[in-house]
C-alpha cells in the first residue's frame, strides 16, 4: 500500500492531463507506470485516444438547451449519467483507501461502480460503503470452478446487480514497464481482497493465509489466469446466478454475434485500456460495427480511452448507451482520495453537459450519429 499522503489541489481547476501529471509526482514510479502505461509499445493505448480525434462534432443551433438531462436507466436502475466506474484492481497502490474511497464517490454521484476481481478490498467491504447504490462485479473466471461459483454467489448476496465477465484476458499481456520495474502489485498482495476472504479459496490452501501468505499468493496467481476458458463459461454462470451477464472485451463483430447466440445481457466494447493485446483495434473504431450486429437487442457500452466529456458524447453518438471511465478517476484517487475521485468525475460530467448543450442536445436520447463528421485524412 502507498502511504496516506494526499496532495490538495484546493479549488484550482486541473485539466485531465494535469491530474495525470500531478498524480505521477505523488505515487511511486512503478505504481504510476502500472496504472498509466499499456502493453508492448503501447500502440493500442495510443490508438484508443487517437480514435476520438478522428471525429468532429457538428452542432445544431436554436435548440432549447436550458435544461440538460443526462439521466438514464440501465438494467432497471436509474443513474445520473451514462458514465460508469471501470473495474480497476489493486487500487491501494494509488491511495490507502483504494476501492473504499472510489466506491463512495460513485455512490455519492449515483454512478455504477464496477468492482474488480483483484480489488484490494473485498466485495463485502466495498458493498458496505455503497449502501443501496448501483454496483457490478467484474469477474475473471477462475481456473477453479468452485472459486468462480463462490465469488459469483458472494457478489449476488452482497447486492451487486450484474456480473461483468472479462473475456480479453486469458493470459496477462506483456506490459513492458512492469517488467522493467520488476513490479506486480497482484503478486505482492494488493489485489487479494476477494481471494483471501473467499472460503472456497481458503480451503484450497495447505496452511492458513496468516501462516503462509506467499503460498496463498502463489495459489491466487495459479487460479487467476485461465487460458482454457470458453463461451461455455456463460452457461455455467447462468447456473449460479440470475444476475445480468455482460461480456467485457468484445471488439470483433463475430464475437458480438456469438454473444447474441449465448444470450448475454450486455456487451462492453473494450481492449482493456490498451493493457492486453498490443497493436489492437481502437474501441471507438469498432463500436459502430458491434452496434450494427446487436441492432439494439442488448445494451452496448464503450470502455478504453475515454478522458473528456466530448468523448462521452462521441461514444453515445456512435451507438454506445454508456461508457466506462478508468485511469482518470485513479489519478484523482492518488491526489485526493474520495474527494479527488469526485472532482475528476464531476469534471468529465460537466464537460459532457457543456458539450451536449453546445451541440444542441438536451437529453442523451437525442444524441446520434448525425452530430458527428469524420475528419478528412491529411493529403
Amino acid at each position: 500500500m502507498v502511504k496516506a499522503v494526499e496532495k490538495k489541489s484546493g479549488d484550482r481547476h486541473l485539466s485531465i492531463n494535469e491530474w495525470e501529471n500531478e498524480a505521477k509526482g505523488i505515487i511511486s514510479k512503478k505504481a504510476f507506470d502500472y496504472i498509466a502505461r499499456g502493453s508492448g509499445e503501447e500502440s493500442t493505448l495510443h490508438s484508443n485516444r487517437a480514435a476520438f480525434s478522428d471525429y468532429q462534432i457538428s452542432h445544431r443551433v436554436l435548440r432549447d438547451v436550458s435544461k440538460i438531462d443526462t439521466g438514464m436507466t440501465l438494467f432497471g436502475q436509474t443513474i445520473s449519467s451514462p458514465m460508469l466506474f471501470a473495474p480497476i484492481g489493486v487500487q491501494t497502490i494509488a491511495h490507502p483507501q483504494g476501492e473504499l474511497a472510489s466506491s463512495r464517490a460513485a455512490a455519492s454521484m449515483n454512478l455504477p461502480f464496477v468492482l474488480s476481481t483483484v480489488s484490494s478490498y473485498s466485495m463485502e467491504e466495498v458493498a458496505g460503503q455503497m449502501k443501496e447504490s448501483s454496483r457490478w462485479f467484474q469477474l475473471y473466471y477462475s481456473g477453479n470452478e468452485l472459486v468462480a461459483e463462490s465469488m459469483i454467489k458472494r457478489a449476488e448476496s452482497s447486492g451487486y446487480s450484474a456480473i461483468v465477465l472479462t473475456v480479453d484476458t486469458p493470459i496477462m499481456g506483456f506490459r513492458e514497464s512492469d517488467h522493467i520495474n520488476n513490479y506486480s502489485p497482484i503478486g505482492e498482495g494488493s489485489g487479494s481482497g476477494n481471494y483471501f476472504t473467499d472460503p472456497i479459496f481458503q480451503n484450497l490452501l495447505e496452511k492458513p493465509i496468516m501462516e503462509d501468505r506467499e503460498m496463498a499468493l502463489k495459489k491466487q496467481k495459479e487460479l487467476f489466469e485461465n487460458p482454457s476458458v470458453t463461451w461455455e463459461a456463460i452457461h455455467r454462470i447462468r447456473q449460479y446466478t440470475d444476475l445480468p451477464i455482460l461480456l467485457k472485451g468484445i471488439v470483433h463483430p463475430e464475437d458480438a454475434k456469438l454473444a447474441l447466440d449465448y444470450k448475454v445481457d450486455g456487451l462492453i466494447v473494450s481492449n482493456h485500456g490498451g493493457r492486453q493485446l498490443d497493436h489492437g483495434v481502437a474501441t471507438l473504431d469498432v463500436l459502430e460495427g458491434i452496434c450494427d450486429v446487436v441492432k439494439g437487442e442488448l445494451p452496448v457500452l464503450l470502455d478504453s480511452g475515454v478522458r473528456r466529456g466530448s468523448d462521452v458524447f462521441k461514444a453515445l453518438a456512435l451507438g454506445a448507451c454508456a461508457v466506462l471511465i478508468g485511469r482518470p478517476f485513479m489519478y484523482g484517487l492518488a491526489l485526493g482520495g474520495e474527494d479527488g475521485v469526485m472532482k475528476v468525475m464531476e469534471q468529465i460530467q460537466n464537460e459532457f453537459e457543456v458539450t451536449m448543450a453546445l451541440a444542441g442536445t438536451s437529453t442523451i436520447s437525442e444524441i446520434n450519429k448525425t452530430y458527428l463528421v469524420p475528419k478528412k485524412p491529411n493529403k
